[in-house]
């Protein structure tokens, strides 16, 4: 029987995506793959390649509410316990986390059972679940550069990138083709509820400050909440706007690779994923982030030339109509900052993790090529 790898992620797309990257290329090399995670996995982990799925009791902390505080530590306790039951039966020779509260019953559990773990961050910020487990995990594996720990922690940092799905990597192979007058432009906008709200909101509003014969050269793909479709696609009908809504695609992937440019949030997963695929985007960070990390993230990207940060306040309907008719008067700038973005892709992190899962279960040491800082 095959040694098993236990991955642990909370049941978002952000963390299950990278998790469910590195599971296909663990399994790939002979390793049977658990997953520790909660019930929120039913939606983005339908396709995940576990042999097991273990929900794993766990809750987020809110320091606004001592009564949630105290329910959430005593849920958090009782899913170490779970956690260590877990361990005692799957014998695990590593365990890797991907971020979330629901990583942190089995990370602990995993640590003081002395079995190797590895927390990966997907931010270039530490998330906070991360922030709790990276000073006790064997290495902190990160998507970008210069990740900072905080004063006084020292663990060994390995900048793998960030695992993305096999459909991405797909995707990359698409080259992205210049704007002609005889095809639209094609843009794809999506953000997670929140900002599928605020984009629902927004991009008719900018649609109807353009003229018509500008309207005519858009076709749209967008993610809207289902309780905002009927009064989105009311609007594009009655612009004359050609666009695709839906709540959730799953071949999101490909859709980039379709688009010209993308409007969105900038979540890890958002901002690695445009960067493999390569395409340009206007990324428009959560506000009121704690950490900022949406913010950090997108400021690689356009860093290297690849998109475009514009904070949510500033992204009114004006400026939008703007930006829009400016890429097509010059649709050259598109292809470049495609080519830019994917500059700083990195289509094989999921393999580059797998080494070092592979060399922390062996216990060799951890230097070059990893980029090891200490």
């Amino acid at each position: 029987m095959a040694d098993t790898i236990l991955l642990c992620a909370g049941g978002t797309g952000g963390h299950l995506f990278p998790a469910e990257a590195l599971a296909h290329a663990l399994k790939r090399r002979g390793w049977r793959i658990d997953l520790a995670t909660d019930h929120r996995a039913e939606t983005y982990g339908q396709d995940f390649p576990a042999t097991e799925l273990h929900i794993i009791r766990s809750a987020t902390p809110s320091v606004k509410s001592p009564v949630v505080m105290a329910a959430a530590a005593w849920s958090l306790w009782r899913g170490y316990w779970q956690a260590r039951s877990l361990l005692n039966t799957l014998k695990p020779k590593a365990v890797v986390g991907f971020g979330g509260y629901p990583t942190v019953p089995p990370m602990l559990a995993a640590a003081h059972k002395g079995i190797p773990t590895i927390v990966h961050d997907a931010n270039a910020v530490l998330g906070r679940a991360n922030k709790l487990l990276a000073p006790r995990a064997t290495v902190l594996a990160t998507s970008f550069p210069g990740v900072a720990l905080g004063p006084g922690v020292r663990t060994t940092v390995v900048q793998t990138g960030n695992p993305v799905r096999r459909a991405v990597v797909e995707a990359s192979a698409i080259a992205p083709e210049a704007l002609s007058a005889d095809r639209p432009l094609r843009v794809v906008i999506f953000g997670g509820s929140q900002g599928a709200r605020f984009f629902s909101d927004l991009l008719p509003e900018a649609l109807a400050k353009l003229d018509p014969a500008t309207r005519a050269r858009l076709s749209l793909v967008q993610q809207c909440r289902p309780e905002d479709m009927e009064r989105v696609r009311a609007a594009y009908d009655k612009l004359g706007v050609s666009a695709e809504l839906a709540p959730f695609f799953r071949d999101m992937p490909a859709r980039i690779a379709w688009s010209d440019l993308v409007i969105s949030r900038s979540g890890a997963s958002t901002v690695c994923e445009l960067a493999v695929i390569g395409r340009p985007a206007i990324m428009v960070p959560l506000p009121g982030a704690i950490d900022q990390d949406q913010s950090a993230n997108a400021l690689v990207l356009e860093k290297a030339g690849g998109g475009w940060v514009v904070p949510q306040a500033q992204l009114t309907a004006d400026r939008l109509s703007q930006e829009l008719s400016a890429f097509l008067v010059a649709p050259g700038r598109l292809v470049e900052a495609a080519h830019a973005a994917r500059s700083v892709g990195r289509p094989d992190a999921d393999e580059r993790l797998a080494d070092l899962v592979e060399r922390v279960v062996s216990g060799a040491t951890l230097d070059a090529p990893f980029g090891v800082s200490p």
